[in-house]
């Protein structure tokens, strides 16, 4: 029970870095805080913070599975290789034919509202693998026991984390905006390289192993 406290902090502190960056679900949130109101921007940010904790429960039993099943890991990294593949040409593609542009959000009622972010944040399929290898490497520092407590404590955390910038892009935009333009700009070039250079990590693994 001791490391429940150290264990909540790096998720939560990864949850921040992981949904800081300018992208589909803080720019709607934004987008939300400004034309609906500050109150349905926050019921917007809620339905993504659900969706985050379902999220992160997945993760954590893909981890647990792969920590018991150990051989299905190298199987799963010349998936990786694929997808990773298909990734780095999909964002390049689309950060060259077009920039981010928000979804637009027409619904008024609350509920509405917060469904509509429910719903958006699952199509941010990056956040279960993400979260996964997070669990894993947490339970390689002997953080993460996959026990009860520790698995309520790390959905907790990302899903708190998530909700939190989604509040800060709601209700701090104006503030935001200027010093995140270029990122707006190129968040798919970025998103590409990044896939770029797992693809690049993830092969080495495989050839060395």
């Amino acid at each position: 029970m001791e490391h429940l406290p150290l264990l909540f902090l790096v998720t939560f502190v990864a949850a921040i870095a992981a949904s800081a960056p300018p992208g589909l679900l803080n720019v709607n949130a934004a987008k939300v805080g400004v034309e609906k109101g500050k109150r349905k921007g926050v019921s917007f940010s809620l339905g993504i913070a659900v969706t985050v904790a379902a999220q992160a429960y997945i993760a954590v039993r893909i981890a647990k599975f792969l920590n018991r099943n150990p051989e299905v890991v190298n199987w799963l990294m010349k998936a990786a290789v694929v997808l990773f593949a298909v990734l780095t040409v999909f964002f390049f593609v689309k950060g060259y034919k077009k920039a981010h542009k928000a979804i637009a959000i027409k619904e008024n009622t609350a509920q509405n509202i917060f469904l509509k972010g429910l719903f958006l944040a699952w199509l941010n399929f990056l956040q279960i693998p993400f979260y996964s290898w997070l669990n894993t490497v947490l339970h390689n520092r002997n953080l993460m026991n996959f026990e009860i407590a520790d698995e309520i404590c790390f959905i907790i955390a990302a899903a708190f984390g998530t909700f939190l910038v989604m509040y800060s892009y709601v209700f701090y935009f104006n503030k935001l905006e200027t010093k995140t333009n270029w990122f707006s700009k190129n968040s798919n070039y970025v998103l590409g390289a990044l896939m770029l250079v797992l693809l690049c990590i993830t092969t080495i693994r495989i050839f060395y192993s």
